[in-house]
C-alpha cells in the first residue's frame, strides 16, 4: 500500500512538472504540421482538446501529458512481470519518466507518445492475456506505421516458437500495412550509423542505452527470446541496417527499445543482488551514473531558456524551434496586427495557430526602414530574436 501511494505522488509530481513547462513553449513546425494537416488519430485528439478547452498552448500538450501518465500507468502495470518487489517497479517507473526521450515525447506533439501507449498497452495485455492480445492488434494500423515493425517481430517470434497463430497474424497485419504505408528504402548508401547511435544515446542517455544494448544482446546469447526481447530487438537491428544506406528516424523505432525497460530492470537487479554485499560496488556506480546522468539531462530540458545566455548563435540551441512563435504573436496582437506576411513558410503556419493570418499589409523584415518597428524577443534576459514589422502601403 505504501508503494503504491509513493507510485500516485509519482505520477502527480510528474504531471504537475510537465503541466508547468507547457507555458514555456511554442507551438512548432512540425506540431503545425499535425494539426492543419491530413487527418490521423493524433490531429483528431488534439483538434478534440482544442475545441473543448480552448484554444490554447494548454489545450494543445494536455493530451500528450495525459498520454504519457497512461504509458507510465502501464509501465508499472507490466513490470510486475519481471520483477516481484514493489519497490523496484517504483525505481522502473523513476527511470522512465527521467528519460530524456520520454519527456520530450510527454510534451512535443509528435506520434511518439501515442505510439509508447499503444506498445505498452500491448506488452501489458500480452504479458497479462498472451496469445488473446493479438485480437488488439488490427486497431494498431490506424495508429502508426511504425507498428510495422511489431507485426514483423511477431511474425519472427512465431517462427522462432513454431506459434503458427503468430506467424499468421503478424505476417496478414504485415502486408496489410506495408500496402497502405508503403516502406521507403532509398537513397545512395551512405554510413549513418553512428548518427544513429548517436540520437539513441540522446533519446535514452549514455548509460542507459549502453545498458539496455548489453541486456538485448545477452539474451540473445542465453537464447531468452520472449516476445517482448524479439519486438525490440528487431525494430533496434532493422533500425541500424537501414541507417547504413540512409538517414532513419530514430524517434520511430526508440519506442520499441523503451518497451525493453522491464527487461533490463530485470538482469540488473538479478545480477545486482545474488552478489554479496562487497561485491556490489561496480553496480551501484553504474546505477548511480545513470541516475545522476538522467538528474542532469531532465534538468537541462527543464531549465533550458537559460541557456541562452552562453550561447553566441540562440538558433542552436536545441529548443529555439519551440520558441518565439508565441511571443512574436503576442507582440503582434497588442499592436493591432492581425495579419503579417512572416516570409517564412514555417514561422508562418505557427503564427497561424496564435490568431495570426497570412497578408500583405505587414511584413517581417531582417533590416530597419523608416516606416517599421523593432521587435525584440528575450528569455531570461537574453535576446534571442530581433525582426522588424513593417506596414505595406499600397
Amino acid at each position: 500500500m505504501k508503494e503504491k501511494a509513493l507510485f500516485c505522488v509519482l505520477l502527480g509530481i510528474n504531471f504537475l512538472i510537465l503541466t508547468l513547462q507547457i507555458g514555456g513553449l511554442s507551438i512548432g513546425y512540425h506540431e503545425a504540421q499535425i494539426l492543419y494537416g491530413d487527418f490521423s488519430l493524433l490531429k483528431t485528439i488534439i483538434t478534440t482538446s482544442l475545441s473543448l478547452f480552448g484554444h490554447n498552448d494548454y489545450a494543445l500538450r494536455i493530451p500528450m501529458v495525459v498520454l504519457h501518465i497512461i504509458s507510465v500507468i502501464l509501465l508499472y502495470a507490466m513490470s510486475k512481470f519481471y520483477v516481484s518487489r514493489e519497490s523496484d517497479r517504483l525505481w522502473i517507473v523513476l527511470i522512465y519518466i527521467l528519460l530524456p526521450g520520454v519527456t520530450s515525447a510527454a510534451l512535443v506533439i509528435d506520434n511518439a507518445g501515442l505510439v509508447i501507449v499503444s506498445l505498452f498497452l500491448f506488452g501489458y495485455l500480452f504479458l497479462q492475456y498472451e496469445r488473446y492480445s493479438l485480437a488488439a492488434l488490427p486497431l494498431l494500423i490506424v495508429v502508426d506505421p511504425a507498428f510495422a515493425y511489431l507485426f514483423f517481430a511477431i511474425a519472427l517470434y512465431g517462427i522462432y516458437r513454431k506459434e503458427y497463430l503468430y506467424i499468421g497474424v503478424g505476417s496478414f497485419l504485415l502486408i496489410i500495412s506495408v500496402s497502405l504505408y508503403g516502406v521507403h528504402v532509398g537513397g545512395l548508401p551512405e554510413s549513418r550509423f553512428l548518427d544513429a547511435l548517436g540520437v539513441y544515446t540522446a533519446i535514452f542517455s549514455p548509460v542507459v542505452f549502453l545498458y539496455l544494448f548489453y541486456v538485448l544482446y545477452r539474451r540473445m546469447i542465453a537464447k531468452e527470446w520472449d516476445l517482448i526481447w524479439m519486438i525490440a530487438i528487431s525494430a533496434f537491428i532493422i533500425s541500424l541496417l537501414l541507417s547504413f544506406r540512409q538517414r532513419v528516424e530514430v524517434q520511430t523505432f526508440a519506442p520499441f527499445l523503451l518497451l525493453a525497460l522491464p527487461l533490463a530492470a530485470q538482469t540488473f537487479l538479478h545480477t545486482y543482488r545474488i552478489r554479496l554485499r562487497e561485491f556490489r560496488g561496480r553496480y551501484r556506480i553504474l546505477f548511480y551514473s545513470a541516475f545522476i546522468l538522467l538528474i542532469a539531462n531532465v534538468l537541462a530540458v527543464f531549465f533550458n531558456q537559460h541557456f541562452y545566455r552562453f550561447m553566441t548563435n540562440p538558433t542552436h540551441h536545441f529548443s529555439y524551434p519551440m520558441h518565439i512563435a508565441k511571443e512574436l504573436a503576442g507582440v503582434l496582437h497588442r499592436n493591432n496586427v492581425g495579419c503579417i506576411d512572416a516570409g517564412d513558410e514555417k514561422l508562418q503556419l505557427r503564427l497561424r495557430f496564435y490568431g495570426i493570418t497570412q497578408c500583405e499589409s505587414y511584413r517581417l523584415d531582417q533590416s530597419a526602414t523608416q516606416e517599421s518597428k523593432k521587435v525584440t524577443i528575450s528569455y531570461i534576459n537574453a535576446p534571442v530574436y530581433e525582426t522588424y514589422v513593417t506596414k505595406v502601403n499600397k
